[in-house]
């Protein structure tokens, strides 16, 4: 493509996510937004007043598609529909930045990637924590303990008011452990660079507010070829405990590292999206003894200055997408690894369901 000419992008979604990508793009001197397109008044009206005049504003995503011809489509909307709309997107010629889940199967997943390759589009899955810096670090750190590994994560959420209801209208179409899990995994496919070979999941209901074949608590374990184990667990509603929502440890032969984030991980902050990524501080301990038997007192925090909030992760984002639209980033791992990812919380959520361990 005409490089000095701006990527003209649809929006899709003006909700949290929609927005700090919205705002990432009017940002970047690349990018151009085409339209805001979302069925949301209330939410619309609050994005577009952070926006310039004349951004178009749009109802229906199919005709704006057509009609607006936009070089690229950022979808921000509920899991259920990122399959049809990245597909659409991709079939139109548009480049897709798509909200995790890439898809509601992993099948629906290679499918998108395989499409996007054919059609020589870029096609990024919203995976945040890839640009962090310091969940970066935290992977690179992991890599020095040794194998196997034990990787301990989990994201509760006390969510009550308009946060209750949007996870309420999210578990209608997905489970916790399938909506953020597919972050943490991938981060521990990471650090362990190895095969996920199976996964069992659990689940349950703790509400009266929700049909009743939804759960709106998980776990997954998942186990590597290397040996190496990890679990993941989340719960969302305001009956969740605030005690513990913000555990994230590796564990090797030769030591550990956790993520000690004193502020993120505090009381009353598990609903606070800022929270969700914060990490302020590492702590490494490693399992040296000394010669009479005692762990060497080497243990160290590696201080974390670069710690970005939400808003400027979301830029971080647009800017890996906009270097695959140019192609100067290859997209092969990252595409890979959304499809891994979403086969791991896919069939951890199969195997609550049918109470059987799921091998990969």
């Amino acid at each position: 493509m005409n490089n000095t000419r701006k990527i003209r992008v649809l929006v899709v979604g003006a909700g949290n996510m929609g927005r700090s990508h919205a705002l990432a793009y009017e940002s970047i001197p690349e990018f151009e937004i085409a339209a805001i397109c979302t069925r949301s008044p209330e939410s619309r009206a609050k994005l577009m007043a952070e926006l310039p005049d004349g951004i178009p504003e749009v109802n229906e995503y199919e005709k704006a598609l057509t009609e607006m011809k936009p070089d690229a489509v950022c979808i921000s909307t509920y899991p259920d529909t990122h399959y049809p709309f990245a597909k659409m997107a991709l079939e139109a010629g548009c480049h897709v930045f798509t909200e995790k889940p890439l898809a509601e199967s992993s099948e629906q997943c290679s499918e998108l990637v395989s499409l996007a390759r054919a059609k020589g589009k870029a096609l990024v899955v919203g995976y945040i924590l890839r640009q962090h810096p310091s969940w970066i670090k935290f992977v690179e750190v992991a890599k020095t303990l040794g194998k196997p590994l034990v990787m301990r994560m989990n994201l509760n959420q006390q969510s009550y008011g308009k946060n209750w209801d949007t996870h309420k209208s999210l578990l209608s179409s997905i489970s916790p452990i399938v909506d953020c899990g597919v972050h943490y995994v991938d981060v521990m496919c990471q650090m362990t660079e190895s095969r996920p070979t199976r996964v069992s999941g659990l689940g349950t209901q703790l509400t009266d507010e929700l049909p009743a074949d939804k759960i709106n608590y998980g776990h997954l374990q998942v186990t590597f070829d290397d040996g190496s184990v990890g679990w993941y667990e989340a719960g969302w509603g305001p009956m969740m405990s605030e005690t513990a929502f913000f555990i994230k440890d590796v564990i090797g032969p030769l030591g550990s590292a956790s993520i000690v984030a004193a502020d993120a991980g505090s009381r009353g902050n598990s609903s606070s999206v800022d929270a969700h990524t914060q990490t302020e501080r590492i702590l490494l301990h490693r399992s040296k003894k000394g010669l009479n038997g005692e762990l060497e007192p080497d243990d160290e925090y590696i201080d974390l200055d670069d710690e970005p909030d939400h808003d400027e992760l979301c830029r971080r984002e647009q800017l890996f997408f906009l270097d695959g639209i140019l192609e100067k980033a290859d997209l092969t791992e990252h595409q890979n690894s959304a499809i891994r990812a979403s086969e791991i919380v896919l069939a951890a959520d199969q195997s609550f369901r049918n109470g059987e361990t799921i091998k990969l």
